[in-house]
């Protein structure tokens, strides 16, 4: 159904006569005439087929009809002025807003994020994290970063890192009580779990070890917080290498053995294809890819 509705430039210039009372300062602010908003105001009554001002010499008032329509007038030009400062703001602003999960953000993302600061002082990035997916359509971000298969319909997606699962403890339980040095010995030992689809099940079998429950074992919902509890020596928890990865360079994880699962999952980055050539977007995506790619070199040379 068409809309009925009367010419923009009429309603600009009205909704500023009425706000200022005055075709002359409504004509300052629009860098037009006066005479120009005269004739704005004219056909807008025209259109109506009512007055919308009362003019005496030198002042205007407004009339009953005028002040009845100026409160939807000036709602709908507030409405039309945010949308514009929305995609004005997308375009060239100097926030990008970046949804991403929790554990992939604490153990991978921020501990670089110095380093695109460092190259873009100029952005402002502005993390938020949840484990469900965002429509990037509907929610007010600009990139997503997602574990997954790759299947996210209507979006530009950018592969980032594969992953891989292994078991990964404290040093400590290297030579404790118990020590590490046969899978086998897990049955003596706290298994440490997070919902991740590759976990103690698929390595075990792979590892050939039976009389060990795949299920048994704290389980927490935020691998973040899994890695840490390994750290703080409360069991072995299956990892994924892309989180652990910083916690393994710096000795407080170690691999008791050596035996990898593949993954499905990978992790990528994600935006509209209508953004893509941001200069934000792209500072970016690209940052990020290479950032990728140093990690890849870091693990292949480890």
């Amino acid at each position: 159904m068409s809309r009925r509705l009367p010419p923009l430039n009429a309603i600009r210039a009205f909704e500023a006569a009425a706000r200022h009372l005055s075709f002359t300062r409504a004509a300052d602010e629009l860098n037009v005439t006066p005479a120009a908003i005269s004739h704005q105001v004219k056909g807008l009554e025209d259109w109506f087929g009512i007055k919308l001002f009362q003019r005496r010499n030198r002042e205007i008032l407004m009339t009953e009809p005028g002040q009845l329509l100026l409160p939807g007038v000036r709602d709908a030009l507030d409405l039309l002025e945010s949308s514009v400062q929305r995609i004005t703001s997308n375009d060239g602003g100097n926030e990008l807003r970046v949804t991403c999960m929790p554990s992939f953000a604490s153990k991978w993302l921020i501990p670089r994020l110095a380093h695109f600061r460092e190259r873009h002082p100029e952005i402002d990035v502005l993390l938020s994290t949840g484990e469900g997916l965002v429509d990037l359509e509907v929610e007010p971000f600009d990139i997503g970063i997602r574990s997954g298969g790759g299947n996210y319909p209507g979006l530009s997606i950018h592969r980032l890192v594969d992953d891989t699962v292994f078991p990964v403890c404290s040093p400590a339980l290297l030579n404790g009580p118990s020590p590490l040095r046969r899978p086998d010995d897990l049955a003596r030992h706290t298994l440490l779990h997070d919902d991740y689809p590759s976990g103690w099940a698929e390595w075990l079998v792979a590892a050939g070890v039976s009389g060990v429950d795949a299920k048994k074992g704290p389980m927490f919902d935020n691998s973040a917080m899994l890695l840490q509890a390994a750290v703080e020596g409360m069991g072995v928890a299956m990892a994924r290498h892309v989180l652990a990865f910083e916690d393994l360079q710096a000795g407080r994880l170690i691999r008791p053995f050596p035996i990898t699962l593949a993954s499905n999952f990978a992790y990528f980055l994600v935006h509209l294809p209508r953004v893509a050539e941001q200069a934000k977007i792209a500072a970016f995506r690209n940052w990020v890819i290479e950032e990728a790619q140093s990690y890849l070199a870091e693990q292949e040379a480890g």
